[in-house]
């Protein structure tokens, strides 16, 4: 493929190389954006973006990345950048300029596909649905390319990527069984952009069976495992936890089944 190509994936520098290079790298460059974002609410625009030969492997999580001192292509290493940001923030409210960072980074692919790839709250109907049509934009030049995620010796393709990722996403809220995965997204982030609060609680009881099976140690499961009251206690939360689960996230869920579990206990 020559240089350039619209379909082929360009990735920061500061992403290549060995583990303790690219955590050094990003961060300084998280360091550099939050110095920009506390002068002007701005981001500077990356200094070099490299090409990722075709068909070369990104790795997409850090549970797979053994071979720490090999130059490699490290996506998750984003969260450096990240936490070098929240630094630059010197003691003020973070989620601000993580929340424009990550829209920013969102009109780029390897931006795109981190944020919906990565396990980074909030994961509400809302945000869910602006990182799965920031990666449907870029689904082409993300093709190029293969990942690491779950199995280090697993090259993934962004549709084996994005179903290891994002299946409950495709389970909540495009629950037709089998089908093309970019179409499923499509779906599904086209549903979670106009959801309801009606839809959210329909996409959230769906999930809930998912969640209990992934529950270890409840000590009230027959009651939280009961439909109605999980719909009581859902229509029940204030609209700021209401919006934490509105996406239907499997880890959220779980998150409320244990609080609930707790609360039976104290009565």
């Amino acid at each position: 493929m020559a240089p350039g190509h619209a379909s082929s994936l360009r990735l920061p520098s500061f992403l290549h190389g060995s583990y303790p290079a690219v955590d050094q790298k990003a961060r300084t460059e998280g360091l550099r954006c939050g110095a920009q974002y506390r002068e002007d609410g701005s981001f500077p625009a990356v200094r070099q973006l490299l090409e990722v030969p075709h068909g070369e492997v990104v790795v997409a999580h850090e549970v797979v990345d053994f071979q720490r001192e090999r130059p490699a292509w490290r996506l998750y290493m984003v969260s450096a950048v990240m936490r070098g940001l929240s630094e630059a923030m010197e003691g003020q409210n973070t989620f601000p300029a993580r929340d424009a960072y990550e829209a920013f980074c969102r009109e780029t692919a390897w931006g795109a596909l981190y944020f919906a790839t990565a396990r980074t709250a909030p994961k509400s109907a809302e945000r869910m649905a602006q990182r799965l049509q920031a990666v449907l934009r870029f689904w082409e030049p993300l093709q190029s390319v293969r990942y690491l995620f779950s199995a280090p010796s697993a090259a993934l393709t962004l549709e084996e990527l994005m179903r290891d990722s994002c299946a409950w996403v495709m389970e909540a809220w495009c629950p037709v069984g089998e089908g093309p995965v970019r179409a499923r997204l499509e779906m599904a982030a086209a549903r979670m952009a106009r959801a309801t609060r009606e839809d959210s609680i329909e996409a959230i009881l769906r999930q809930m069976p998912r969640a209990l099976t992934s529950a270890r140690g409840l000590k009230h499961q027959d009651v939280v495992a009961d439909p109605t009251l999980q719909r009581q206690r859902i229509v029940a939360l204030e609209p700021r936890a209401f919006e934490r689960v509105s996406g239907a996230c499997t880890s959220e869920l779980l998150a409320l089944l244990y609080a609930w579990d707790r609360q039976l206990g104290v009565h």
